[in-house]
């Protein structure tokens, strides 16, 4: 860890110490779930069944040795385990999902299934009688089977089709819900759902599929932040987001023009494929739209494989975030690479290539998850800076164990520690509006295709015990004392 920790303090000026410092007061202190991932219950009350039923339930070892989350944490009948849990851990704020197909279980309103409204009502009725503010995402990952059977986020219709479940949830629980989120990760479910296919709905279209998936994904939060700001907000007074995920990105060689052009195309296929329509033009970012058309003309295409809006949408789509919510878990180095293959696809279309630095430490429970904290500081800066000084929540941020996962997690808490450093550092030394952390995840649970061999959790859940007990790691116990202090305290003190 040495290394981490001396790029942590290399910006930090003389004799300033994260530990003499306090978070701002009222900071947002969370943890995160999401409904497929934790509720089991996958066919109880009513419920119908979502893409990720469908895809786990087909086996074919897409998901570590065919797990599936139909009984998960059991947050569905262990609710109140799960609040305990919150409870002992003090924090203000706690970020779940709704289960479309639990509330409706073919996606439309057509049919409403009240025992999901009861679930739901209650765990946002618990929460603010214990003083804890919900934010809840409407989407995160788990689209109904029936609308996935009509085309999915493929489909132009879908945009309506969520606009009505947003409008219903909006309805039904904003009288007491103020912070929401739209989408969970539209990149993820984009690339991986619907151009790699290696998660539901196990779409492969590879140079296309991602890219209507994003388009209509785009469309669809842009009408259901409208429908909120003209039906709905002057009532309930909430906001509305878009919860987006990135990597930071530095060049290979930071002295080779090559490598530095690739890490700007690098985040303008993440990041700022999302966030550059939604918070600044309404429109994909430059490089992105010139990258995607001229590797369609060289493959024979007759215009780019990536979607037009038109300038009524783009209109519609500008501005439609309250604050920037963002997930974060790593950080990559990238160069050049020249796109030489005939074949479509994402990766190809933005010519730079992702490298983990060997340098960073790697969390214990996934092969992808270099430890880099200092990566998160810079990220913020750019999001600042990008994006017009946005109100900023970061609505993810964790770090994995390998299952069997030890109690005693210090070095995973170490790498929270200097995390929360970066964190204090861009609030701090460079006025990044930053109102919130939400660590992922409160729980162990479902990690979609690793099934429950890597565990995310505050809390360890034992799932080869029927009554899936919740324990806390060390890391829940010091996260419970940051929060306690809106601070951190020193070394020593740990």
């Amino acid at each position: 860890m040495a290394s981490a920790a001396t790029a942590s303090f290399a910006s930090a000026p003389c004799g300033w110490s994260p530990e003499d410092v306090p978070f701002p007061s009222g900071f947002a202190w969370g943890a995160a779930t999401a409904a497929y991932q934790v509720e089991g219950g996958w066919n109880a009350d009513g419920k119908g069944p979502s893409v990720w039923d469908t895809f786990t339930h087909q086996g074919g070892d897409r998901v570590f040795k065919n797990q599936t989350g139909d009984v998960a944490c059991g947050s569905y009948t262990l609710w109140e385990e799960d609040l305990k849990c919150i409870k002992q851990l003090g924090l203000t704020h706690y970020r779940f999902s709704l289960s479309w197909s639990r509330l409706l279980p073919d996606g439309t309103t057509g049919f409403i299934n009240q025992q999901g409204v009861d679930y739901y009502d209650k765990i946002i009725d618990d929460l603010l009688a214990n003083g804890i503010v919900p934010m809840v995402t409407l989407y995160h990952f788990d689209l109904p089977q029936h609308l996935e059977d009509q085309g999915g986020w493929r489909s132009d219709a879908i945009s309506e089709a969520f606009d009505n479940y947003a409008q219903f949830c909006f309805r039904t629980f904003g009288d007491r819900v103020k912070l929401w989120i739209t989408i969970n990760e539209p990149y993820v479910v984009a690339k991986d759902g619907y151009e790699k296919g290696i998660v539901a709905p196990g779409i492969l279209e590879p140079g296309t599929g991602a890219y209507r998936t994003a388009h209509n994904m785009i469309k669809a939060h842009a009408k259901a932040w409208h429908s909120y700001d003209v039906l709905f907000r002057k009532k309930q007074h909430g906001l509305v987001s878009i919860a987006l995920n990135s990597d930071w990105a530095e060049p290979l060689d930071p002295a080779c023009t090559a490598d530095q052009e690739a890490t700007k195309r690098y985040m303008a296929f993440c990041l700022d494929w999302f966030a550059e329509p939604i918070f600044t033009s309404g429109d994909y970012p430059a490089i992105m739209n010139s990258q995607v058309s001229v590797m369609s003309s060289k493959q024979g295409y007759r215009s780019s494989r990536l979607p037009e809006f038109t300038e009524e949408e783009k209109r519609m789509i500008k501005g439609t975030a309250d604050f920037f919510a963002l997930n974060y878990y790593t950080t990559r180095r990238v160069k050049h690479q020249e796109n030489t293959h005939s074949e479509p696809s994402i990766s190809e279309d933005r010519e730079a290539e992702q490298i983990m630095d060997r340098s960073w430490p790697v969390a214990s429970g996934s092969s992808w998850l270099a430890v880099v904290p200092w990566g998160l500081h810079r990220l913020l800066k750019y999001i600042k800076n990008t994006y017009n000084n946005p109100v900023i929540y970061i609505t993810e941020n964790g770090f994995s164990q390998s299952d069997p996962a030890p109690l005693d997690d210090t070095q995973r808490w170490e790498y929270f520690r200097l995390t929360l450093q970066e964190i204090l550092k861009a609030i701090s030394l460079d006025d990044v509006h930053l109102k919130g952390y939400f660590v992922w995840s409160l729980l162990d649970n479902f990690e979609w295709t690793c099934g429950y061999s890597c565990r995310f959790g505050l809390f360890h859940v034992d799932f080869e015990n029927p009554a899936l007990p919740r324990v806390p790691y060390r890391s829940a116990i010091e996260y419970a004392n940051v929060i306690s202090n809106n601070g951190l305290a020193s070394t020593e003190e740990l």
